[in-house]
């Protein structure tokens, strides 16, 4: 388990001026993060951003494997509720899974100063999420009627998609916490204890899944290189 002081600044950031890119600070952690102390590193952080301690945050990590039951969570869709942990989460959505192959990003932004409009920043993320991916090598987009983010899969069948990507966030006094995951390599049949995100008819992916050798430090890298064009402020 690791211990919160072991977070270092991002070493992708050496490659990156935050002058250039306009970026938060980045913070990665080395080790998987519990989810209990996720939440309340993030509740610290955010509660220390509204009296100006804190700045914005990016915080990097990877959680050991467990589910999140965001507040729209239906009871019905934790189909295996032994396999792992369960932890009720404050998020938006519904059930989904984090574990070592996943890059979780927490996302703390102060909307007060970058536009108070919920759903532009939930297409934001979708958009810094789609443009990172697309900066890998790979074509994703968003759903009209689902939120995060997509994969379309000719090869299996006509109109299928999977989910390569989860959005999930909250406010509080117009600060963001919680934030996205991204499907690098996780072990996909730990999936199968839930409904994720309460969509049942459609699978979920990852970049080892489709074929491609892309690393987590990759995918860091094109998610800070692609912030600031993701989140232009007016």
């Amino acid at each position: 388990m690791t211990e919160i002081g072991e977070q270092i600044t991002h070493p992708v950031l050496k490659e990156y001026s935050n002058e250039i890119f306009g970026l938060p600070s980045c913070r990665l952690s080395t080790a998987p993060v519990t989810y209990p102390e996720a939440v309340s590193e993030m509740e610290a952080h955010i509660a220390a951003m509204r009296t100006g301690e804190h700045d914005e945050l990016l915080w990097f990590l990877e959680h050991p494997p467990l589910y999140t039951a965001g507040t729209g969570a239906q009871e019905s869709d934790l189909l295996s509720p032994e396999k792992f942990p369960v932890f009720k989460s404050g998020r938006g959505g519904q059930f989904t899974y984090h574990g070592p192959g996943q890059r979780v990003v927490y996302v703390m932004l102060d909307l007060n100063h970058r536009g108070r409009d919920v759903r532009r920043f939930v297409q934001q993320l979708q958009n810094w999420i789609i443009n990172a991916l697309n900066e890998c090598g790979l074509q994703a987009r968003a759903d009209s009627a689902h939120i995060g983010v997509w994969v379309d899969r000719p090869d299996l069948g006509e109109n299928r998609a999977d989910k390569i990507a989860a959005i999930g966030v909250r406010l509080r006094k117009w600060i963001s916490f919680h934030g996205i995951s991204i499907n690098v390599s996780p072990d996909l049949t730990h999936f199968n204890g839930i409904v994720p995100c309460g969509i049942a008819d459609q699978s979920v992916t990852s970049l080892k899944a489709l074929g491609m050798d892309i690393s987590m430090t990759e995918l860091d890298e094109a998610l800070i290189k692609t912030f600031q064009s993701s989140f232009e402020i007016d």
